[in-house]
C-alpha cells in the first residue's frame, strides 16, 4: 500500500513539474509551428526572392559590422578589467552593465536625445558656431545604428571576454617575452589563441542581438533601413501580408537557431580555462605611467560612451528650448484624447505595472518548477535533463517580434482565440522571462544537499513543510533575482507587445514608440519623459539584482 501511495505521489509530482513543458508546448512550439505552416504555403516569385535576399544581406552585414566594431572597442576594456585593480573599478564595471539591461527602445531614444537633429550635441554645436542647421545629420543613417549597437552590446564583450581573460595565467605571456618576443607578438601568439573561445562566444551573442535588432532599427533606421525583424512587423501590422511575414519569420528562426547552436558549443569551451588562476593573483595595480595612461584612457572612453546617451536623455526630458522644465513629466498624467491610436501615458504606465506583476508571478512559478524538474533525482531523469535543459531556454534564442507574430496567426481562432485578451501580453512576457528565473534558481537549488531534506522527512516533516523550512530560505535570494529580472524584462519588452497589445493595453515602450512617431514638441517630450522613467526603473532593478545575487548572475 505504501509503495502504491509513493507511486501516485511521484506521478502527481512530475505532473506538476511538467507544467513548464506544457506552457512551452502551447505558447512557444505551437505558435512557431503555425509560422512554419503558413510560410510553407507561400510560393515566392523570383522578384520576392530577390527582395528577401537583399533584406537578408542587409540584416547580416549590419550585424557583422556591429559585431566587429563592438569587439574592437570592447577588447581594450576587457583587458582593463581582467588585468588591473584601480579605484572605482567596481562602480565602473556596474555602470558598463546598465546599458545592456535597458530596453532597445530606450537605447534608440537616448541616441536621438544625444545626436538627433534636436539632440544635445547638435544644439550645443549650433549655439557655439551660430549654425542654422544641425551639423551632425546622423538620424536615419547606418552610422547611428552602428553606434547604438556598440553601446548596447559593449558590456557583453566586457563580461564574457573580461571574465575569461581575468582567469588566464599571465605567466605564459611573460615567458614568451622573456624569450625575446615583443609585447604585441606575445599577445598575438600566446594570449590571443587562448582567448579565441571567449571572443567567439561574445561575437556570436552580439551578432545574434544585432541580427534580431528591432527597437534600434525601427526608431533610428527610418524607412531606408529594415532588418528581417522590422520587415516582419511591417508586413504583419501595416501591409497585413501574413504569408510573407511568416516566410521571413521562418528564415529568421533558422538563422537564430543556427547561431545559438554554435554559441552553446563554443560556450562549453569557455566554462573554465585550462590554465585557470585566481583573479586576485592575475590582477595588479598600475605601476608605470603607460599602465596608468591605459587605465585613464579606457575609463574615460567607457564613461563617455555609456553615460553620454543616457545623460542626454535625462537632460532633454528636463529642458524645453534650453530652459529647465517639468512640463513633460506633468503631461504624463494628462489624457488629451486626440486620436484613437493614442494612449494616455498614465494608462500605459498602469498597464506596464499590471503586466509586469502578472509576468513576475507566472515566471516565478514556471521557472521554479523548471528548476526542480532539472534537479530531479534518478537515472532516467538524469538522461532526460540532457535534452530538457536546452529545451527550456529555447525562447532566449527567438526574437520577440517573431514570437508576437506567431501569436497573431496561432491564437486568432478556436480553440485558443486569445488574440483580443489582455492575458496574452503577460504570457508572451513570461515566455521570454522565465528562462532567466530558471537560470537564477537552478544553481541555488543544485547546492542543496538531498541528505538535509531526507533528515527533515525522517523527523516527520511533510513535503510542503520541508520545502517551506529548507528549500525556500536557501533559494529566496535567487528567487528575488529572478523576480527582478522578470519585472525588468516585462516592463521594457517592446517587439512582441507592439504586435499583440490592443490600444487600451499599450505599455510604456509601445506608448513611447507611438509618441515618437507623431510630430510636435509635446509628443517628443512625453516620449523622452517616459523613456527616462523606464531607464530609472531598469537601473534600479539592476542595482537590486547586484544586491541579491549570490556569486555570478546565475548559470547563463
Amino acid at each position: 500500500m505504501r509503495h502504491v501511495t509513493k507511486r501516485y505521489r511521484d506521478i502527481a509530482r512530475y505532473t506538476i513539474l511538467s507544467l513548464p513543458l506544457v506552457f512551452l508546448l502551447v505558447f512557444y512550439l505551437y505558435p512557431l509551428g503555425a509560422i512554419l505552416s503558413r510560410s510553407a504555403s507561400l510560393g515566392a516569385t523570383p522578384v520576392q526572392w530577390r527582395y528577401l535576399a537583399r533584406l537578408l544581406w542587409f540584416t547580416t552585414w549590419q550585424a557583422a559590422l556591429s559585431t566587429l566594431l563592438t569587439l574592437a572597442l570592447g577588447l581594450p576594456g576587457a583587458h582593463l578589467f581582467a588585468r588591473y585593480r584601480f579605484p572605482g573599478r567596481s562602480l565602473l564595471q556596474a555602470l558598463t552593465t546598465i546599458p545592456f539591461v535597458m530596453p532597445t527602445l530606450i537605447v534608440a531614444t537616448a541616441f536621438l536625445a544625444l545626436i538627433g537633429p534636436n539632440g544635445v550635441l547638435n544644439s550645443a554645436l549650433m549655439r557655439a558656431f551660430h549654425l542654422a542647421d544641425p551639423p551632425l545629420d546622423l538620424q536615419h543613417s547606418i552610422w547611428i545604428i552602428l553606434l547604438a549597437h556598440v553601446f548596447y552590446n559593449y558590456s557583453v564583450v566586457l563580461r564574457v571576454v573580461g571574465t575569461f581573460w581575468g582567469s588566464l595565467d599571465p605567466r605564459l605571456e611573460e615567458a614568451a617575452r622573456t624569450l625575446g618576443a615583443g609585447r604585441w607578438r606575445a599577445w598575438w601568439e600566446v594570449t590571443l589563441p587562448r582567448l579565441m573561445p571567449a571572443i567567439a562566444a561574445a561575437a556570436l551573442l552580439v551578432f545574434q542581438f544585432c541580427f534580431t535588432s528591432f527597437g534600434v532599427i525601427v526608431i533610428l533606421g527610418g524607412p531606408r533601413f529594415a532588418t528581417i525583424e522590422v520587415e516582419i512587423y511591417r508586413q504583419a501590422a501595416h501591409l497585413l501580408n501574413l504569408p510573407v511575414a511568416a516566410l521571413l519569420s521562418a528564415i529568421q528562426l533558422a538563422f537564430s537557431f543556427g547561431v545559438m547552436s554554435v554559441y552553446t558549443r563554443v560556450q562549453r569551451r569557455t566554462a573554465r580555462p585550462l590554465d585557470y588562476r585566481s583573479r586576485r593573483v592575475v590582477q595588479t595595480t598600475a605601476r608605470t605611467w603607460r599602465a596608468r595612461l591605459w587605465i585613464a584612457a579606457n575609463a574615460s572612453w567607457m564613461t563617455v560612451l555609456l553615460l553620454a546617451p543616457l545623460g542626454a536623455l535625462v537632460w532633454r526630458s528636463l529642458t524645453l528650448e534650453g530652459e529647465p522644465t517639468l512640463r513633460y513629466y506633468r503631461a504624463l498624467s494628462e489624457d488629451p484624447g486626440r486620436s484613437y491610436f493614442y494612449t494616455a501615458p498614465a494608462v500605459a504606465i498602469r498597464n506596464s505595472l499590471l503586466f509586469a506583476g502578472a509576468t513576475v508571478a507566472l515566471s516565478l512559478a514556471l521557472g521554479t518548477l523548471g528548476a526542480y524538474l532539472l534537479t530531479s533525482q534518478g537515472r532516467r531523469m538524469r538522461r532526460t535533463v540532457a535534452w530538457l535543459d536546452p529545451l527550456l531556454v529555447l525562447p532566449l534564442g527567438t526574437s520577440a517580434v517573431t514570437l508576437g507574430f506567431g501569436y497573431l496567426i496561432a491564437f486568432n481562432r478556436p480553440p485558443l482565440n486569445l488574440i483580443t485578451s489582455p492575458f496574452l501580453v503577460p504570457v508572451a512576457h513570461a515566455l521570454i522571462a522565465f528562462p532567466f528565473v530558471l537560470r537564477s534558481v537552478l544553481p541555488a537549488l543544485r547546492g542543496i544537499r538531498p541528505s538535509v531534506r531526507e533528515a527533515a522527512s525522517a523527523l516527520g516533516s511533510t513535503p510542503i513543510r520541508v520545502w517551506w523550512s529548507i528549500d525556500l530560505p536557501l533559494i529566496a535570494r535567487s528567487l528575488a533575482v529572478g523576480a527582478v529580472f522578470a519585472f525588468t524584462m516585462s516592463i521594457g519588452e517592446f517587439g512582441a507587445t507592439l504586435l499583440i497589445a490592443r490600444r487600451e493595453y499599450a505599455t510604456i515602450p509601445v506608448a513611447i514608440y507611438r509618441y515618437l512617431s507623431q510630430p510636435g514638441v509635446m509628443n517628443i517630450g512625453q516620449a523622452l519623459a517616459m523613456s527616462t522613467l523606464l531607464m530609472g526603473i531598469c537601473a534600479a532593478s539592476f542595482v537590486l539584482i547586484e544586491r541579491f545575487q549570490v556569486g555570478e548572475l546565475g548559470s547563463f
